[in-house]
């Protein structure tokens, strides 16, 4: 069984990519430069962010094998011919993002399934991101919007656990 669960999740890691491909733009003329490629897909425009010279991605690997479905998050930092350089694989298994933020060396990441954790993730040092810390809070936050350089704010639903089931209620 171990041995299938590998397979299986090494096949969708290669299905499941995406592929990140950069152009360049002289004198009106648009020229292919690089491309590069991270494990699982995008939410949305708020999950890639150019910071100086690194482009950071936070992507969700979600699909269904023979134990049923699986998840996990990652985040990644390409540099300028987009290779990784630094990574953070398996964040909040069983989980998949609802929104994310790059503020500066920060990334605000909301991952739901049940509970929504609330990750802050270091990126100030591009080779070892890390998770400073969480905060799990009931519900999920759809959008993460900065306020100043130390408050956030996220909109999003409020959810009911109810015999197994979750169902989302009010803002």
């Amino acid at each position: 069984d171990k041995a299938l669960q590998e397979h299986e999740l090494r096949l969708q890691e290669e299905r499941m990519k995406t592929v990140i491909h950069r152009l360049s733009l002289q004198e009106g003329i648009v020229k292919y430069a690089e491309r590069g490629e991270v494990k699982g897909n995008l939410l949305n425009q708020f999950s890639l962010d150019e910071h100086e010279t690194y482009l950071r991605v936070a992507t969700t690997l979600d699909f269904w094998g023979s134990q049923g479905s699986q998840s996990y998050n990652n985040v990644y930092v390409l540099n300028d011919d987009l290779q990784v350089v630094g990574k953070l694989e398996n964040l909040a298994q069983t989980e998949r993002i609802y929104s994310t933020r790059f503020i500066d060396d920060r990334l605000y990441m909301v991952t739901f399934r049940q509970i929504d954790p609330l990750f802050v993730i270091d990126l100030s040092d591009v080779e070892e991101p890390k998770v400073l810390g969480q905060l799990k809070i009931p519900g999920f936050s759809n959008y993460l919007h900065p306020y100043d350089e130390n408050h956030i704010i996220g909109l999003g639903q409020d959810t009911v656990d109810e015999q197994g089931r979750t169902t989302t209620g009010g803002l």
